[in-house]
Parts: C-alpha cells; sequence; structure tokens
C-alpha cells in the first residue's frame, strides 16, 4: 500500500504558531540529538522471547545521570503541567530506540518505585505530518491526545492497548468477544480515517481498548502512527479496509453486520466528526489555514488524491486544490451536507 519510504517534513513557521499558541510548544530540557549520544544498545526481547525490534541503549555515566533527571522532568510536563513533585518517586527504567521506524524514535519507560507503576512517553523527530495527524486526532476523534514540539524535538503520550495485530492473533476467538461490537467500532474507525484522511492505518499502526461495562464490553480503535496523515496520493491508504493484515475484523464484519447497518455506523461517526467541526471551530480553522500554507506531500500525491476523491463523492470541486489542507478542507465539509 505504501510503495516509497515517507519524505519528512520539517515544522513550517505557520504550525509554529499554531502550536505556541494552543500551548503545544513547551521549552523541554532534553532534544532528540542528545539522546543520540547513547554508547550502546541490545536486541529488546519480550516475555516470551521475542524479538520486539526496539533496542535498549546505554550511556556513559555522567550523560545517564543527566539525560535521565531531564526525561523525567518532560514527564512531569507532559502529565502534570510542569509540576515537578511528581518526579520525587520516579526513575527511568529503560530507553529505547525502534531500528525500523521512519524517523527511529525512543520509547522511555518511566517507574514509580513505591508500586512499581510505569507508564511510556515518546521522543521523536518532529515531522510536520506527524504533527498535523496529532493536531486532527485530538480535535476530531473521541480521544484526546497529549503531545509537546519544542524545535525539531516531539514528545508523544504513549497511547494503552492491545496492538491491532495481537488482538486479531489472540481476541477474536475469544467466547467473552462481541463480535458486532468489535466490527462496528471497526467501521467507525475505518470511516474517521477517511475522512480526516490518515493512512496507512493497518494492524501494526492502531490498538485496541477493551473496556469492561457493565452489561458488555466496550471496544475503541486507536490510531497510534500519524505519520501518513494527508501525504499519500490513493485514497485506498486512507482506509482500513483495504489492508489485508486487517482481514480478520474485516471478515467478522462481512459475518456480523448488515450492509445497512455499516451504513447507519457510517453516518453515525460523520455525525460525531461534524458535531467536532462546530465545536472547535476555531482550532480546526486555524490548522487547516497552516496547511493550507504547508508542503506536506509531492505535488503528484495532491493531484492524484484529489481526482480519487472527486469520483468517491461525484463533485469536481475537489479537482481544483492546490494541497492536501485543502483536500482535506473539502473532505471534511462532506461531513456537513446531509
Amino acid at each position: 500500500m505504501i510503495e516509497k519510504k515517507k519524505h519528512i517534513y520539517p515544522i513550517s513557521s505557520g504550525l509554529r504558531k499554531y502550536l505556541i499558541k494552543y500551548g503545544r510548544e513547551v521549552d523541554i530540557p532534553v532534544h532528540y540529538q542528545e539522546l543520540l549520544r547513547f554508547m550502546s544498545s541490545i536486541s529488546l526481547y519480550d516475555s516470551k522471547g521475542n524479538d520486539t525490534l526496539w533496542e535498549t541503549v546505554f550511556y556513559n555515566e555522567q550523560d545517564r545521570e543527566d539525560i535521565h533527571y531531564n526525561l523525567k522532568k518532560i514527564y512531569a510536563i507532559l502529565k502534570a503541567e510542569g509540576d515537578m513533585s511528581v518526579m520525587q518517586h520516579l526513575y527511568v527504567d529503560r530507553v529505547d530506540l525502534c531500528m525500523y521506524g521512519n524517523t527511529k524514535p525512543f520509547r522511555v519507560r518511566i517507574v514509580n518505585r513505591i508500586n512499581d507503576n510505569f507508564d511510556y512517553f515518546y521522543v521523536k523527530t518532529a515531522d510536520a505530518s506527524r504533527v498535523y495527524g496529532l493536531e486532527l486526532e485530538h480535535l476530531l476523534s473521541p480521544n484526546r491526545i497529549s503531545y509537546l514540539v519544542y524545535q525539531n524535538t516531539l514528545i508523544e503520550e504513549h497511547i494503552a492497548g492491545i496492538p491491532g495485530e495481537q488482538f486479531m492473533r489472540q481476541y477474536t476467538n475469544d467466547p467473552l468477544l462481541n463480535p458486532i461490537r468489535i466490527s462496528k467500532e471497526f467501521v467507525k474507525f475505518n470511516e474517521r480515517c477517511f475522512v480526516r484522511l490518515l493512512g496507512d492505518m493497518h494492524s501494526s499502526n492502531f490498538v485496541v481498548d477493551v473496556t469492561p461495562d457493565f452489561e458488555e464490553i466496550h471496544y475503541r480503535i486507536r490510531a497510534i502512527d500519524f505519520d501518513q496523515q494527508s501525504y499519500e496520493g490513493r485514497k485506498t491508504v486512507y482506509l482500513p479496509q483495504y489492508y489485508k493484515q486487517n482481514n480478520t475484523l474485516i471478515q467478522m464484519g462481512i459475518k456480523h453486520i448488515t450492509p445497512e447497518s455499516m451504513a447507519q455506523y457510517q453516518r453515525e461517526e460523520r455525525a460525531l466528526i461534524a458535531f467536532r467541526l462546530k465545536t472547535s471551530t476555531m482550532e480546526i480553522e486555524d490548522i487547516l489555514y497552516s496547511m493550507e500554507r504547508d508542503i506536506i506531500a509531492p505535488a503528484e500525491n495532491v493531484e492524484s488524491l484529489k481526482e480519487d476523491l472527486a469520483k468517491h463523492y461525484k463533485t469536481s470541486v475537489f479537482l481544483g486544490c492546490n494541497n492536501m489542507g485543502e483536500i482535506l478542507r473539502l473532505s471534511l465539509r462532506q461531513v456537513l451536507h446531509k
């Protein structure tokens, strides 16, 4: 589905103004480049002995003390608005590096020494596509996203849930699974990604959040990778239903929900997006204004996508778009039409 490695786009001045205006730009004590000063690394294996494809990195003694202290400060900024009193019982257990990722992100494991409770956050290179994706997820989905940007560094909170491929492998045959509910959620997730043009949502790039309710179990599918926001040129890239990695959920939906029910769930999700557009008018307008003056995709991708969407929605209005920001504005506008 994704033919070429995505280009990393820097944060533009317009996007920087948006981040400052809405409190996303925060001075942080350690940057991505500083974490690259590690002395050695070892492969990280899971509890079953499988290679996770992450590597745990090690710093020399002097660097480690400073870096770990500053990482705790970042965690306090991310989680407690900079209240450093929360750092008292925290320590950095591990810093991992993902060597196969597009931007080689670091993952920091923070542990509370009193009760051994742990949490993660990520330190990445600030890619404009990813920042737009995070902000649009925060504004247009049912999920709130905590992230910070400073210069060329992006800090992201960990999004908890069962990885999509693990959920399909281990939970879809569980007798307690409600196939109708998870199928409904996949339809809504599929619609959400398509409307706001978030691509590459195969099973490695989303998690399933499972919440027991008083009578049933509630499912929510959450994106965890946002670097394919409004980048690719084919509409199928923005539809999780076309990824073979998602076949288990796709086949479950075909089996357990009717076309009429699917259409209803699509309308429900579009109505929710329309409601969020109306309640976050200023933020949406500001982020679209920035995107329309930014370059976040090759020109050929823009041309291809606007033609695909013109055919899909049966309107030539998309053909007048000059960039991904204008395409996204028109895509969002479709949910406001009865």
